[in-house]
């Protein structure tokens, strides 16, 4: 009885070192921050590459053009009754650059790491700030608001056992939103959208890289099923075309 009991006590003690070990990486001390285990790197300037929808992205579209979006009656009926004017007198010019629809929004953007564990995403269409933020989803949120709140995670595919990650891309999650547009012309998404993203970079041919961001909206409120858009960006060598402009009801 006496050696069963000590076997035991040395199999959880290498048990808890062997945990330990893992959660503190593979040299000892502390894991990893997500700055440092980056799976792509996303800093730079990218700019819009339109090459869908150039009738949705490049104009306002016409009252009624809600071309390819699931939408729900209660959505159509809301859209019908769009009024830019009226949304340029509330205040409300920032309705189409809520997360669920700013990449979509022809123009730059500017990604940088604001601390080891939160990536910064600033656009210059509509002068919009984005937080992604590693680690588990705040348990007290602010007031709604068009940006939201974001938690990221790197993703990676799997590989040889023992060998380092590599490759990958970033899911972002965003939530606590306040109601606005997926298009300039009044298609709406509510407060309970949730708007999962993924973040991929390659190469181009002839050089350079473009950046892939596909957007999954989920709101059954307004939308029958998932909408589900994917966008491209080109990186730029700087930030030389850099251009903050305020939002606009209109485009």
């Amino acid at each position: 009885m006496i050696a069963l009991r000590v076997f035991t006590s040395v199999v959880v003690v290498l048990l808890g070192a062997t945990a330990t070990a893992l959660a503190q990486g593979r040299g000892g001390g502390p894991p990893p921050t997500p700055r440092a285990s980056a799976a792509i790197d996303l800093t730079g300037y990218w700019v819009s590459v339109i090459t869908e929808d150039w009738q949705y992205r490049m104009m306002t579209p016409r009252k009624g053009d809600y071309g390819f979006v699931p939408m729900t009656p209660e959505a159509r009926k809301i859209a019908e009754a769009w009024d830019s004017a009226a949304d340029q007198a509330a205040g409300n010019q920032c309705k189409a650059f809520g997360a669920a629809a700013i990449m979509r929004v022809p123009g730059r953007l500017h990604i940088t790491w604001q601390d080891d564990t939160t990536l910064k995403v600033e656009t210059d269409a509509g002068s919009q700030t984005r937080l992604f933020s590693f680690g588990p989803r705040p348990t007290t949120l602010a007031a709604p608001s068009w940006q939201g709140v974001s938690t990221a995670q790197w993703e990676r595919p799997p590989g040889p056992p023992n060998a380092p990650p590599s490759g990958g891309g970033l899911k972002v999650v965003t939530t606590n939103l306040r109601s606005g547009y997926l298009r300039w012309n009044g298609v709406p998404y509510s407060e309970n959208a949730i708007v999962t993203e993924y973040f991929d970079v390659g190469a181009l041919p002839g050089g350079g890289q473009v950046m892939v961001v596909t957007t999954v909206v989920e709101d059954p409120r307004y939308l029958f099923v998932p909408f589900i858009l994917s966008s491209q960006f080109k990186k730029e060598t700087d930030g030389a075309k850099w251009d903050p402009t305020p939002c606009s009801s209109t485009w």
